[in-house]
């Protein structure tokens, strides 16, 4: 797909690799539409991106319907869409205080899970109404996942659980979505430096780098985004959950 002037939806855009994402996508022409739960982060990184930012709860349906509706009303309807948004939450099934809060499991996959296929049915129903582009290509969309829906680590029940639903949903979605020209791909990230991870003690992530066999280090944000850009170029990627972790494969803790 040719990216110029094309529209773009990307949660958790304000941050992170959602950030990154946003910028990469303005910078190539994109019309940028940054999602994100913090509404003034929103607005102020859609603005600096002469794009667009809004408030949106990607659990909640009416939010999400929202913020589509409103990107269609100034952009068009979304060409690609990048689903950044998601929680890292840790806990142990069985800690000191007893069982894990069933709640605690239930938001980790309201976000993740539920949240990526929110946007994805509601930007996918939008681009299978637009005009067909070379090839028959409506969209793209990009799902987020993580290494930990194969090695998910002691204290990640429910985010592996919640990154393993959006790898199994990838195949399936592209399959379904393919008559409409329709791509559907995940990536799934390592360690990178993201809000999260800068939030640790500089040792701490100088430790964590240094496990990533090439190169020692954690990804950069750009690198997540260079590779979303090359994903909405390549029409012949699709139904494909890509590793992006320096060959990194996590151990038990």
């Amino acid at each position: 797909m040719r990216l110029d002037g094309q529209t773009a939806i990307i949660t958790g855009g304000a941050s992170g690799l959602g950030a990154a994402t946003a910028a990469r996508l303005a910078a190539a022409g994109c019309r940028v539409a940054v999602l994100d739960i913090n509404q003034a982060a929103a607005e102020a990184r859609g603005k600096e991106l002469g794009g667009m930012g809004l408030a949106c709860d990607v659990a909640v349906a009416a939010s999400a319907e929202a913020a589509v509706v409103a990107v269609q009303q100034r952009f068009g309807p979304p060409r690609i869409l990048v689903n950044c948004a998601g929680v890292g939450t840790a806990g142990r099934i069985v800690g000191r205080d007893g069982p894990l809060r069933l709640d605690a499991f239930e938001r980790v996959i309201r976000i993740n899970l539920i949240g990526s296929f929110n946007l994805l049915r509601l930007c996918a129903a939008a681009m299978v109404e637009t005009e067909a582009l070379e090839d028959g290509e409506r969209g793209v969309i990009v799902n987020t996942a993580s290494i930990a829906a194969y090695e998910g680590q002691v204290g990640q029940a429910a985010y592996a659980a919640s990154k393993g639903g959006v790898v199994g949903m990838t195949l399936p979605a592209a399959r379904e979505l393919a008559k409409f020209g329709v791509r559907v791909v995940t990536i799934a990230p390592g360690l990178f430096h993201t809000p999260m991870v800068e939030g640790l003690p500089p040792e701490t992530q100088a430790s964590l780098g240094a496990g990533i066999p090439f190169p020692p280090r954690l990804g950069r944000p750009d690198e997540y985004a260079a590779l979303v850009e090359h994903i909405a170029t390549n029409r012949f990627l699709n139904g494909e959950v890509i590793r992006l972790d320096g060959a990194l494969r996590m151990p038990p803790r």
